[in-house]
């Protein structure tokens, strides 16, 4: 096993991937579920895959997500070396940057790896709180 370095934290957030196109949006007051039961990323350490769910719910504002561009710019985490938690905080943050919702929560769930389950959750607007979940 490689010796954890610096640039493994660093690894896949500033990396170049499809942009995330959007359309008009012509409602207001409602909430979009997306499911992406297949997403795949690499550990930038160990080089060994990483597969989970990403799930991403949100308020549109004046633009919601167009899911072709959206499904391009998640196949571009296949082969990107990026851990996990980096992974679930960049897609938000490039879905934020795309669509400016007024609200969104970016959820992975990651599959068993080394005897543990992973979930990481990022929200937008930022309010972190360790809440109690039900």
């Amino acid at each position: 096993m490689p010796e954890y370095t610096k640039n493994h934290a660093r690894a896949g957030i500033n990396t170049p991937l499809p942009k995330i196109e959007c359309f008009e949006n012509q409602f207001k007051n409602y909430e979009i579920t997306i499911s992406i039961p297949e997403f795949t990323s690499v550990c930038p350490r160990t080089g060994f895959p990483d597969f989970g769910t990403i799930t991403i719910r949100y308020i549109p504002d004046r633009s919601c997500v167009e899911l072709k561009s959206l499904k391009t710019y998640i196949l571009a985490y296949r082969s990107l070396g990026i851990f996990y938690e980096n992974a679930v905080n960049r897609i938000l943050n490039d879905f934020v940057k795309a669509s400016k919702p007024i609200q969104a929560i970016v959820k992975g769930e990651f599959n068993v790896r080394g005897g543990m389950r992973s979930m990481v959750e990022a929200t937008y607007p930022n309010k972190p709180s360790l809440k109690k979940r039900k």
